[in-house]
């Protein structure tokens, strides 16, 4: 027994020396794989313009504040650089670009692990005791693992977020729609992003003003999928806010929420003139893979169910989603950008849609890192 309680002590104390090892690399220049920049000119004078900035992100951008600006601003440079930005410009920026801080200050093994799950399992064996603690606070999630770790690093994820933000809309004068993040009981009290670990984790987006200044009203997820529905809380539609942006009367939709004619029913009570939405399609080339129908949440009753494996997945966006719906509301301008990169197994897929007057516009594509600007 004496030998067996050794080599415990010695396990602890390896444990315990590896835990505190490997934390925070340094920042190495991060390619930003950009491959198309594409000014849409649909109007002589581009008096508002849409920039929508398709990402290239790996893991490794996410392992600190400076790894995430860094990357972040390459393509905000860029569009300034190529003319893109004016006083009524608004950047829209994808879905889940803010949830992979997740692993901000962790181990450079997470953000080099093969798997979402072994990038996980390292987070937790590197922090025993706070994820614990989130543990135990945890809101009935069916997925108690991911939600615990999302609350133990909320709020470092919140300010690197905010702080991100808040620079480059400073810096560039620009207005930000800057895609989400996944936080437990999201608030902006005097412009800095609160979160409170016991409440419900929720698919988030922000909109930062030139000025620095974080809006006050959110954006939540209301049609979160199955992949989210065992840790993320939908978000009433009915809650849905209205921004009066350089732009126009502006409403931000999540992704899967742009799928769904409640969304369109909201829009249209709220008088909205632009339709923004950020969006994550996961799996390498599911774009061109049959359509499995909706994932999640009940399928609307305007969808036809002979389209499930008949259809590709981009023509069911096509269809069902921003292209097809907006027309069932008063906007005019419609744009809708993916996340693209190499984050663990997850896989990437999608290329913007703009839309003006009903109309579907060509664009230039990109597998990698793109700028799109839709003037109007």
């Amino acid at each position: 027994m004496r030998e067996f309680g050794y080599a415990i002590l010695v396990v602890l104390l390896v444990w315990t020396v590896w835990i505190q090892i490997g934390h925070g690399p340094e920042w190495a220049n991060s390619d930003p794989a950009l491959d198309q920049m594409q000014i849409i000119q649909t109007d002589s004078v581009c008096l508002r313009n849409v920039v929508g900035i398709q990402p290239y992100m790996v893991s490794s951008d996410y392992q600190s504040k400076q790894h995430f600006y860094e990357k972040l601003k390459t393509y905000f440079e860029a569009a300034k650089q190529g003319g893109y930005f004016t006083k009524n410009t608004v950047v829209l920026l994808p879905e889940y670009l803010g949830t992979w801080l997740v692993i901000n200050d962790e181990k450079s093994s997470v953000a080099e692990a093969k798997t979402i799950t072994g990038a996980m399992t390292l987070i937790v064996l590197s922090n025993p005791i706070q994820f614990s603690r989130s543990y135990f606070s945890h809101q009935n999630e069916s997925d108690v693992v991911a939600a615990s770790i999302f609350r133990m690093k909320s709020q470092a994820m919140a300010t690197i977020y905010s702080e991100v933000f808040k620079e480059l809309a400073k810096t560039y004068q620009v207005t930000i729609d800057a895609g989400s993040i996944v936080l437990p009981g999201p608030l902006v009290v005097n412009s800095e992003i609160k979160v409170y670990p016991s409440q419900p984790l929720y698919n988030t987006s922000f909109i930062f003003h030139p000025t620095g200044d974080i809006d006050s009203r959110l954006i939540r997820k209301s049609f979160p999928i199955s992949s989210e529905i065992p840790f993320v809380t939908a978000y009433p539609i009915e809650e849905l806010p209205i921004f009066d942006l350089p732009i126009g009367k502006t409403a931000v939709l999540v992704c899967a929420d742009s799928w769904y004619p409640e969304s369109y029913d909201r829009i249209n009570q709220l008088n909205a003139d632009v339709v923004l939405v950020s969006s994550y399609c996961a799996g390498n080339n599911t774009m061109v893979a049959d359509w499995k129908g909706y994932d999640g949440i009940r399928m609307p009753g305007d969808v036809d169910s002979t389209d499930v494996k008949k259809l590709k997945e981009r023509d069911a966006w096509v269809k069902y989603a921003l292209p097809g719906r907006i027309n069932k509301t008063q906007a005019a301008i419609g744009v809708n950008v993916f996340l693209r990169g190499e984050l663990w197994d997850l896989g990437t897929d999608g290329q913007p849609f703009f839309i003006k007057d009903g109309q579907l516009l060509e664009i230039g594509k990109s597998e990698r890192g793109g700028i799109w600007s839709l003037c109007f």
